[in-house]
């Protein structure tokens, strides 16, 4: 009899955490040991009970998925993380495989393909499969001349994030935030946010 895979969730969001473990407790050889919603409990359950994988989302408040990889890899190499994302952005693998992280997988896909992802990490393998459809955001938006912080900034607006949140996310002042977000309108002629994340969806950058 295989050893149960022992899972911790790492998601601020409990709908999106709440919708994975419906999917792995599906699975008879996978055992949920918790979910957390930031980093720093992440830490903290790793000192109290035995985890082979973390399911990792990367916005998380007090202490997010990258940063908290990093510590993970740090302190127990044998640990293995799969990042939980929306993100479709090339850069970000490179930042994911600089802090060990050993998979990625898309929000928006399917439950198989998340069990793939923990059956390959488990086995000693990565799992970024489908690093090639993701796409480019500086050549996606090279003719509207946007850096990669409106790009970012660009990502957590369509998340619903207030310029406040957005600051706390992205280590900046709000008054920053709200300077990128009249320059992101202003490059991209949209008039709200609406606007804003139909033209994010239609060039695939959420």
């Amino acid at each position: 009899m295989n050893k149960k895979i022992n899972i911790l969730i790492a998601e601020d969001h409990l709908i999106v955490a709440t919708g994975v473990k419906a999917i792995l407790d599906a699975n008879e050889d996978i055992n949920i040991v918790g979910i957390v919603e930031n980093g720093e409990l992440v830490l903290e359950k790793l000192q109290e009970i035995s985890v082979d994988i973390v399911l990792m989302d990367i916005n998380m408040p007090k202490m997010n998925g990258i940063i908290c990889t990093k510590k993970v890899k740090e302190l127990y190499p044998e640990i293995k993380v799969i990042i939980l994302t929306m993100y479709n952005r090339k850069q970000f693998i490179q930042e994911l495989l600089m802090v060990g992280a050993d998979g990625c997988v898309l929000k928006s896909n399917s439950g198989k393909e998340l069990m793939t992802a923990i059956e390959r990490v488990r086995s000693g393998n990565t799992y970024f499969d489908h690093v090639n459809e993701f796409v480019d955001p500086v050549k996606v938006f090279s003719e509207h001349q946007l850096s990669e912080r409106e790009i970012e900034v660009i990502t957590f607006i369509s998340e619903g994030l207030t310029s406040k949140e957005t600051a706390e996310r992205m280590f900046i002042s709000e008054h920053t935030v709200k300077t990128h977000r009249k320059n992101i309108f202003r490059k991209l002629k949209v008039k709200d946010i609406n606007e804003l994340v139909r033209f994010a969806m239609n060039e695939g950058i959420i």
